[in-house]
């Protein structure tokens, strides 16, 4: 009987240190660190998986300049990419197997249904993440997020800004309203969008591949907005392209970015295809262009878009955040704990702090975790 008790009260034992382990890492796993972990999870394989590639290979190539440039007082960066393949019930495994790893800051997750879970986990560690895409209005909802792309809320708002100035009175809109990210700017764009201007909205959930009934309920519109991911808006647009009038303008957010690279035959659609960016993928001059060099030089064109770009700003803003606190007096030793240099960014980013690079001149960041920088129409085709 006693060999009964004592084995059930070890066992109990176990998963309560297992259960501990769920929490308050961040102080630990990084006594031992020889090189600066930067981790993150996103979709490298599956259907968005254009999007975390991108990520990868940008913030990559990030780290291993600044490496080749003597690092951070001579200690080189280490990326960890994670594939969650942009399910959130892959996240946790993910994000205990990069803290273990010696993760001490991060990029946080690229898509914004992953970044959700990843936001609650990395506030219980106090661990620190820039985001270069996950954009949805709640993950920088703790105080140890931000996001170099603009929340959901800020593009809606600016979206709806840029079709309030056109001076239309009727409007078509397509969305997905079972996904945080399409539903999210849904909503912004319509609670800022001028009285008078008429919508007729198309929805869809899940999975959808036919979009008939969608795309004859928008048939008489020649201004389409689409706050969704660029897969479902090839499939609508391939359907639509002999139905909607050539003359109509297809016009999306950030989730629009990989159309270019993943449309097999861009030129079949006659509308203009336009979307909200902070980012120029036909820049021929300055810190854009110089990006899309290296950046295609490296990886082709495939991946070419605003998510690799703002993950190099990430990486980028990170480290001059690092260098800017240890000239303010501040330790940031290669054996930080996650949980103090989470610290020591917040300062930066919460002061007066401001990063210049591919997707902006002088970013700075709200308290909120809120980026602050320009949003531009670009124009991915022109109508035929």
């Amino acid at each position: 009987m006693f060999k009964k008790v004592f084995a059930v009260v070890m066992a109990v034992a176990m998963m309560l240190s297992l259960c501990a382990c769920g929490g308050n890492k961040g102080a630990d796993y990084t006594a031992e660190n020889t090189e600066y972990v930067i981790g993150f999870s996103g979709p490298l394989t599956g259907a968005a998986a254009v999007y975390g590639v991108a990520v990868k290979n940008a913030a990559q190539m990030a780290v291993d300049e600044i490496n080749a440039a003597g690092g951070f007082d001579g200690v080189n960066f280490k990326l960890v990419a994670t594939d969650d393949m942009h399910d959130a019930t892959k996240v946790a495994t993910n994000y205990y197997s990069m803290l273990e790893g010696g993760m001490q800051v991060s990029l946080g997750t690229v898509t914004t249904g992953p970044g959700l879970e990843y936001t609650n986990l990395s506030e219980e560690d106090n661990v620190f993440f820039l985001t270069p895409s996950a954009s949805g209005d709640d993950i920088p909802a703790n105080d140890n997020g931000f996001q170099m792309c603009f929340a959901d809320g800020n593009q809606g708002k600016v979206a709806a800004d840029y079709v309030n100035s056109l001076g239309m009175t009727k409007i078509g809109i397509f969305y997905k309203s079972d996904d945080a990210y399409s539903n999210g700017i849904y909503k912004q764009f319509k609670e800022n969008l001028k009285e008078g201007i008429e919508t007729v909205e198309a929805v869809f959930t899940g999975d959808a591949q036919d979009f008939s009934a969608q795309i004859s309920n928008l048939k008489d519109c020649t201004f389409i907005f689409m706050p969704i991911y660029y897969q479902p808006a090839s499939v609508f647009m391939t359907q639509a392209k002999d139905i909607i009038s050539a003359k109509a303008v297809y016009y999306g957010c950030d989730g629009f970015d990989g159309l270019a690279g993943q449309f097999e035959d861009f030129t079949v659609i006659p509308q203009e295809v336009s979307m909200l960016s902070h980012f120029d993928s036909n820049a021929t001059t300055g810190a854009a262009a110089d990006f899309i060099k290296k950046y295609t030089e490296k990886f082709g064109t495939d991946t070419l878009n605003q998510f690799g770009a703002s993950a190099y700003d990430c990486v980028y803003a990170i480290f001059n955040a690092m260098k800017a606190a240890k000239a303010a007096g501040k330790d940031v030793s290669v054996t930080i704990s996650a949980t103090d240099l989470c610290e020591i960014l917040k300062e930066q980013f919460k002061g007066d702090f401001s990063y210049s690079g591919v997707t902006g001149d002088d970013i700075t960041w709200e308290d909120n975790g809120y980026v602050s920088k320009e949003a531009v129409k670009y124009t991915l085709k022109t109508a035929n």
